[in-house]
């Protein structure tokens, strides 16, 4: 994992649309907006946001949101990921089950931007993030 500036990140639009999703963002009990985006082959980007409930369990984070819209819309492989935040110092790194539902469309080698609210990004491949993720042969 690299640390860079959003300028050379080289995916600052999709930071971009993460950023807009994280308005929507419905955190009353944490108060931490999470925004994430995707983008597919062809180029169509879905966004998301965190969802928060009162039964913590039924909560959704915001990879899974815009993972989930993509794939509700026949989309079936992602290319690139967005994730951030406006919390500065705290970086919002996919959870473990975000990772794991990122390496059912990803492929291993797919960059993952990390931006921390204050104009810095982390890139990685998700391989980095979920280094031995659970697999079924598709």
């Amino acid at each position: 994992m690299i640390k860079i500036s959003i300028e050379d990140c080289g995916y600052k639009n999709l930071v971009e649309n993460a950023k807009a999703a994280m308005e929507n963002a419905y955190c009353p009990y944490s108060g931490y907006r999470v925004g994430a985006a995707v983008v597919t082959p062809n180029g169509s980007v879905y966004t998301g946001c965190n969802i928060e409930n009162g039964s913590y369990g039924a909560t959704n984070c915001a990879e899974r949101t815009a993972v989930f819209k993509a794939v509700s819309e026949g989309e079936r492989k992602i290319t690139a990921v967005a994730i951030c935040t406006d919390e500065g110092g705290e970086t919002p790194f996919p959870c473990g089950i975000c990772r794991q539902v990122l390496s059912e469309f990803c492929e291993p080698d797919t960059p993952v931007i990390i931006y921390d609210g204050e104009d810095t990004c982390y890139s990685a491949e998700l391989a980095e993030l979920l280094p031995y993720s659970f697999q079924f042969d598709k």
